[in-house]
C-alpha cells in the first residue's frame, strides 16, 4: 500500500500564505495607524487573540498526533478532530491560529491572511483528495460524504 505524505498540499498553501502573512505583519509594524483596529479595546483583542491562538495550537498538536499515528499505520483517520472536518490541520491554522496572531497584533491586515489561505487551500486540495481516494478507496469516499470539508459542523 502506498505511503501518504504528511505535508499534503500544505507546502503549496504555505508558499503563498506565509509570504503574505510576513508582509502583513511587517506592514502592521511599520504602519500601525493604517493596519490596526486602533488602541481602544486593544487589551480585549490581545486577550481574545491569546485564547484563540492557544486553542488553535492545542487542537493542532492533538491533530498532528492523530495524523502521524494514521500515517504510520497507513490507516484513514476519522476520529478525534477528523470526526468534525476532513481538513482539521488546515482549518485550525486558517480559522484559529492566524486570527489569533492577528488579534494579538491588533491587525485587520493579518486577519486577511485567513482569506488568502482558504482560497489557496480550495485551489490545491483536490490533489490531496485524489491521493486519499487512490489509497483508501470507498472507505475515504464514504468518510468524505459524511464529514464537512473544512468548516466543522457545516455541511
Amino acid at each position: 500500500m502506498k505511503k501518504l505524505d504528511f505535508f499534503g498540499v500544505g507546502p503549496k498553501i504555505g508558499r503563498i500564505a506565509l509570504p503574505y502573512l510576513a508582509m502583513a505583519i511587517a506592514l502592521t509594524i511599520i504602519f500601525p495607524a493604517l493596519f490596526t483596529f486602533g488602541e481602544p479595546g486593544r487589551i480585549y483583542l490581545l486577550i481574545a487573540g491569546i485564547i484563540i491562538l492557544a486553542i488553535g495550537l492545542i487542537f493542532y498538536g492533538l491533530t498532528v498526533r492523530l495524523l502521524l499515528k494514521g500515517l504510520k499505520e497507513t490507516r484513514l483517520v476519522t476520529t478525534g478532530t477528523y470526526r468534525y472536518c476532513q481538513n482539521p490541520l488546515y482549518a485550525f491554522i486558517i480559522l484559529l491560529i492566524i486570527p489569533g496572531i492577528g488579534l494579538i497584533m491588533n491587525s485587520w491586515l493579518i486577519l486577511t491572511t485567513s482569506i488568502i489561505g482558504y482560497l489557496v487551500f480550495k485551489k490545491f486540495i483536490q490533489s490531496e483528495y485524489k491521493e486519499m481516494t487512490d489509497v483508501f478507496g470507498d472507505e475515504y469516499l464514504q468518510y468524505k460524504e459524511r464529514t464537512p470539508e473544512f468548516f466543522p459542523f457545516i455541511r
